[in-house]
C-alpha cells in the first residue's frame, strides 16, 4: 500500500486515523502542552469516554469513541490514557493517523482513505469484518514500529507525539479488545458465532501472549501485557451471569405465591444452564480446542458461579417447608444429577466444582427446612387422627383386608414417613437422620393422643379395637425393621397402645360374660347346664380374634382362657351352696365334664395355654375323691402345677370336703412343706403363670374350722 507522498511498510492505515492540524509545525510547537497539562486533559478524556455507548465499529469517525468506552475496566488501557495525549486544540473525538512513513508535523489535514481490497484494509475494517488476527498482526507490526523509532530518539524533539502515536495503538488495541468481548456475548446468543469467529479469538488471544510476555523493563504502556486470556474470562462470566440472571424472570416474580412457582423458576434455569453448556461442549469448545484454546472449564466454572450467585439469592427469600426443600432438592439431585446435561458422555466436570452453596448457607437451608417440616409432619397427623375420628363417627366397621380388621391408620403414617425419609435422604444422609428423628418425636406424641380420643369416641368395639391392634403391630414392626434404630423409642408407646386396645378388647368380653358365670356351683347347676351360653360366646368373640394379627390374638385368646378357668375355680371357692354326701360327688362329676368342655372349646379354638388344663379336674378330684387317702395326692398334683396357690385357697378346697380337724392338719402341713420345696426350687417351668394368685376367697365359718388346731405359719 502507497500514500501520496512517500512510500510505506507492509503496515496497514488505520481507518479513522487521527486527522493531521492544519496548522505549521512553529505554531504546533508552541502550542505543545506540557506533561501536567497532558495528563490533566487524557484525564477529561477518560472521563468523558465512559459516557459513550456504541460498542460497534461502523465507521472510522466513530472508532475512537467505541474504544474509549472500555478504558475504564482494562488496565492495558488505562496505561494507555495515562501516557498519552490529544493534540491541543484538537478534541478527542479522532485518533492520531498511525502510518508508517507520515510525517508526524504535517500540516495538512488529510480524511482516512477507503482503500481498494488489493490495496488492503484498515485495521478498524479488520476488527469490523472479525478478522482479528490479521487486525492483531498489523498493530503488533505499527507497535514494533513505532518502538523502533522511539529507540532511534526520533521522538526527542517531540516526545508527545509518541504518546500520540502510541495511544492510537493502544486504542486499536481495545477496540480489538472490546470486539472479543462482543463476541463472547454473542456465543451462547440466539444466532451464536461461527467456529471460526471462535477460532480466531483463540488465536488471537494467544498470540497476544507471546507478543507481550512481560511488562517492558522501561515500564512503556505501549508494550505493557494487555491481559486479553483474562478479560476473554471476565466475558464469559460476565455473560453467564447475564443469562442465568435472566433465566425464570417472569416466575422471580411470583416466587412468593409458592414452591410451584419457584420450581419453574428453577426448571427453566436448569433448562438454560444445561442448553447453553451442551452448546459449549458440542461447537464452542471445539471450536476452541482447534486453537490450542480450553475453553469447557472456564465455561463451566462460570456458570457454576453465576448458578450459585442464584440459588443463593433465592435462599434468601425462600419461604416455608415446600420451597426451602424445592431448593435443597435442585441443588443436590437435579444440578448435581450426574445425568444434567441429559447427554451419557458429557459430565459438568473433571475436577470437583466448589459447594453450589456455601456450607453455612446449606447449613441454614437445611435448619430452616427441618424446623419447618416438625410443624408439617405434626400437621399431617393431626390430619390423620381427624380423619380416624371421622370414620369413628360414622358408625362403620372397619374393612377386612387379607383376613385382618384394617384401617388406613399404619398405611396413611408409613406413607407420611417414608415420602419424607426418602425426600430427605435424595438430599443427605444427615437430613435424613434428622427427618427420622423428627417422625419418631411425632409419632411418639401422636399415639397416646390416638389412644385417647379412640377411648372417647362412640367406636370402641371388637372391630375397631381390633382394627388398632393390627395396626400398632404394623407400625411396630414394619417401622422398626425399614429403619432400624431410628424407631427405637417408639416401640414403647406403641407395646404399650397394643395392650391397651387388647385390654380394652378383653374387658368388654369379660363384662359380657361374667353374669353368666353367678350360676355355677348352685343347686340348678347340678342339673342344668349353664356353661354352654359362656363357651357360645368364647366362640362368637374368638371369630373376632381371626382377623386380628396372630401374636395378638394368641395372647388375647389365652388370656379369655385364663379368665374362664380362673372365675370358674373362684366360683368353686366361693360356694354359694355347700354341697355334701351325694351332691359333692355330683358336683365333682359335674366339675370335670365343664373342665373338659372348656378344655376342648379352647384348643379347638387354638389356645396354646395347655397348662390351664388341669386346674378344674384337681379340685374336682380332691372334691369328690371317696378315698381320703388319695387327696394328698391331687392335692400335691395341684400345688407342683400352680406354684402361685396360697394358703387361703388350699383351706378353701379343703373345706369343700368337711374333713377331720386331724386330717386337715395334716393335709395342710404337707401343703406348706410343698410350697417351700417349690419355692425354693423357683418352679422354672410354671415361672410367669398365674391362677389362683388373682382369686380372693373370703374366710368362711367352715374355713375356719378347717384352721382349728392347724399349726400355719
Amino acid at each position: 500500500m502507497h500514500r501520496p507522498k512517500e512510500p510505506v511498510g507492509p503496515q496497514t492505515p488505520l481507518k479513522g486515523a487521527r486527522r493531521a492540524s492544519s496548522r505549521d509545525t512553529t505554531h504546533r510547537e508552541d502550542l505543545r502542552p506540557g506533561l501536567g497539562t497532558f495528563r490533566r486533559a487524557f484525564s477529561l478524556v477518560s472521563r468523558r469516554a465512559s459516557s459513550q455507548a456504541s460498542d460497534s465499529w461502523r465507521s472510522s469517525r466513530i472508532l475512537f469513541r467505541s474504544l474509549r468506552r472500555s478504558l475504564d475496566d482494562k488496565p492495558a488501557a488505562d496505561e494507555c490514557q495515562a501516557s498519552a495525549v490529544p493534540e491541543a486544540g484538537h478534541g478527542p473525538e479522532v485518533p492520531s493517523r498511525v502510518t508508517h512513513g507520515v510525517s508526524r508535523q504535517s500540516s495538512t489535514r488529510v480524511e482516512p482513505e477507503e482503500l481498494e481490497p488489493e490495496a488492503g484494509k484498515s485495521v478498524a475494517d479488520l476488527i469490523t469484518e472479525r478478522q482479528l488476527l490479521t487486525a492483531f498482526q498489523q498493530l503488533q507490526h505499527l507497535e514494533t514500529q513505532l518502538v523502533a523509532e522511539k529507540a532511534s530518539h526520533t521522538f526527542e524533539q517531540d516526545p508527545t507525539d509518541y504518546a500520540r502515536r502510541a495511544m492510537d495503538v493502544c486504542l486499536h488495541y481495545d477496540g480489538l479488545a472490546a470486539e472479543i468481548r462482543t463476541i463472547v456475548r454473542e456465543t451462547l446468543g440466539p444466532d451464536g458465532v461461527d467456529a471460526k469467529t471462535l477460532a480466531e479469538v483463540a488465536h488471537v488471544v494467544r498470540a497476544e501472549e507471546e507478543a507481550h510476555p512481560e511488562s517492558p523493563a522501561d515500564g512503556d504502556f505501549l508494550r505493557t501485557p494487555r491481559r486479553w486470556r483474562q478479560h476473554w474470562e471476565d466475558a464469559v462470566k460476565r455473560n453467564a451471569q447475564e443469562r442465568v440472571q435472566q433465566a425464570g424472570a417472569a416466575e422471580a416474580q411470583e416466587v412468593d405465591k409458592g414452591a410451584s412457582s419457584l420450581a419453574r423458576l428453577l426448571a427453566e434455569l436448569g433448562g438454560l444452564v444445561r442448553h447453553d453448556l451442551q452448546k459449549v461442549q458440542l461447537e464452542v469448545q471445539p471450536a476452541y480446542a482447534a486453537a490450542g484454546f480450553p475453553a469447557w472449564e472456564t465455561y463451566l466454572r462460570a456458570y457454576h458461579s453465576a448458578v450459585a450467585q442464584r440459588l443463593q439469592e433465592l435462599a434468601q427469600d425462600a419461604l416455608g417447608c415446600e420451597q426451602l426443600y424445592t431448593l435443597l432438592d435442585w441443588a443436590a439431585n437435579v444440578y448435581g444429577s450426574p445425568n444434567f446435561l441429559d447427554a451419557p458422555d458429557l459430565t459438568l466436570s473433571t475436577e470437583p466444582l466448589p459447594p453450589l452453596l456455601a456450607p453455612d448457607v446449606w447449613a441454614k437451608l437445611e435448619s430452616d427446612y427441618t424446623s419447618f417440616l416438625e410443624t408439617k409432619i405434626a400437621s399431617y397427623l393431626d390430619n390423620i387422627l381427624q380423619l380416624e375420628q371421622s370414620r369413628w363417627a360414622a358408625a362403620k366397621a372397619p374393612e377386612v383386608l387379607q383376613g385382618r380388621y384394617h384401617t388406613p391408620l399404619s398405611i396413611d403414617i408409613h406413607m407420611l414417613v417414608a415420602e419424607h425419609v426418602k425426600a430427605a435422604g435424595a438430599i443427605s444422609a444427615e437430613l435424613e437422620a434428622t427427618t427420622l428423628r423428627i417422625c419418631a418425636q411425632a409419632l411418639g406424641l401422636f399415639v397416646p393422643r390416638f389412644q385417647k380420643a379412640f377411648l372417647e369416641s362412640e367406636a370402641v368395639n371388637e372391630p375397631h379395637l381390633g382394627a388398632n391392634i393390627n395396626a400398632c403391630e404394623e407400625l411396630r414392626t414394619s417401622l422398626l425393621a425399614r429403619f432400624p434404630g431410628a424407631f427405637t423409642e417408639l416401640e414403647k408407646p406403641l407395646v404399650a397402645a397394643t395392650c391397651f386396645f387388647q385390654k380394652q378388647l378383653l374387658q368388654g368380653w369379660q363384662d359380657d360374660v361374667k353374669p353368666l358365670f353367678r350360676v355355677l356351683c348352685t343347686k340348678d347347676w347340678l342339673t342344668e347346664d349353664p356353661l354352654q351360653p359362656l363357651m357360645d360366646k368364647v366362640v362368637a368373640f374368638a371369630d373376632h380374634l381371626e382377623h386380628v394379627d396372630p401374636l395378638r390374638a394368641q395372647e388375647t385368646l389365652q388370656e379369655m382362657h385364663r379368665y374362664v378357668v380362673r372365675e370358674y375355680l373362684a366360683q368353686v371357692l366361693r360356694p354359694r351352696e355347700r354341697f355334701r354326701g351325694v351332691e359333692r360327688t355330683t358336683a365333682s362329676q359335674r366339675m370335670g365334664l365343664d373342665a373338659q368342655i372348656i378344655d376342648d372349646t379352647f384348643q379347638g379354638l387354638g389356645s396354646e395355654a395347655t397348662w390351664l388344663g388341669q386346674a378344674i379336674p384337681c379340685v374336682a378330684d380332691i372334691l369328690g375323691e371317696t378315698y381320703k387317702a388319695d387327696i394328698q395326692q391331687h392335692l400335691e398334683a395341684l400345688i407342683r402345677s400352680y406354684p402361685d396357690i396360697r394358703r387361703d385357697h388350699v383351706l378353701a378346697i379343703l373345706a369343700l370336703r368337711h374333713l377331720g380337724h386331724r386330717q386337715n392338719q395334716h393335709l395342710l402341713q404337707h401343703a406348706q412343706d410343698l410350697l417351700r420345696a417349690s419355692a425354693q426350687a423357683g418352679a422354672s417351668g410354671t415361672r410367669g403363670r398365674v391362677l389362683f394368685a388373682e382369686i380372693e376367697v373370703s374366710t368362711s365359718m367352715d374355713m375356719l374350722i378347717a384352721c382349728i388346731w392347724c399349726p400355719w405359719t
